[in-house]
């Protein structure tokens, strides 16, 4: 997965509380498991007017122009605001993936769902905690060509005038984040100890090993 350090990006509002996965990405799209290609369906029942099927082309869809991704003042937004209990809903590992297929990087929210939250981190995402007069705040002062610097390494959001928000992240997860680490990736920085455990494995106990 893509590793996260340090960007600064237009911010998107998504003022709704309690967004849950399927309005993250419905129900109709989960038939793939592929990962990739579930940007052009997010939030696809807000975004257009029409309704969306799975590999259906988006290019010519009538679009909601009141829906807030589709301003043309917040186009290449990597960071998403929202308000509390942000992906609640089902369990859906494709909404973090619809997410960062669209072009997000990180989202800022008061509280998160619990399954959602963990999914991100596996999926290339930093989910931000801020208190909620934080996230008032910065819901008050968003405008065309407002951007946010989040740097991971320090820990810290910076906004345009400078004022500087710190935020909290498992050890763990903000290494794996900052390396680009996914379970696969962080299980293959053992290969070696995996390959001679193996090979220990076949002297002691061969017939397990019989093709």
């Amino acid at each position: 997965m893509k590793a996260f350090t340090k960007i600064t990006s237009l911010i998107v509002p998504l003022d709704r509380a309690n967004v849950d996965t399927d309005a993250i990405i419905p129900k109709q799209f989960l038939k793939s498991i592929r990962r990739a290609g579930f940007g052009p369906y997010l939030f696809d029942e807000w975004r257009y007017l029409d309704q969306g099927e799975p590999d259906m082309d988006c290019t010519n869809r009538p679009l909601n122009k009141d829906f807030v991704l589709n301003k043309p003042e917040y186009q290449g937004a990597e960071i998403l605001l929202a308000r509390e209990n942000f992906g609640c809903g089902s369990s859906r590992e494709h909404a973090p993936w619809a997410l960062e297929d669209f072009g997000f990087r990180a989202i800022i929210a008061p509280s998160f769902a619990d399954i959602f939250y963990n999914n991100c981190f596996k999926n290339g995402l930093l989910p931000i905690i801020l208190a909620a007069e934080l996230v008032d705040g910065l819901f008050n002062e968003i405008s065309a060509g407002y951007k946010l610097t989040v740097d991971l390494e320090t820990q810290k959001i910076v906004t345009p005038d400078g004022r500087e928000m710190g935020f909290d992240i498992d050890g763990n997860r903000k290494y794996r984040l900052l390396n680009g680490l996914d379970d696969i990736a962080l299980s293959l920085l053992y290969a070696d100890k995996i390959k001679a455990y193996e090979a220990e494995r076949a002297k002691r106990a061969p017939w397990l090993f019989v093709d």
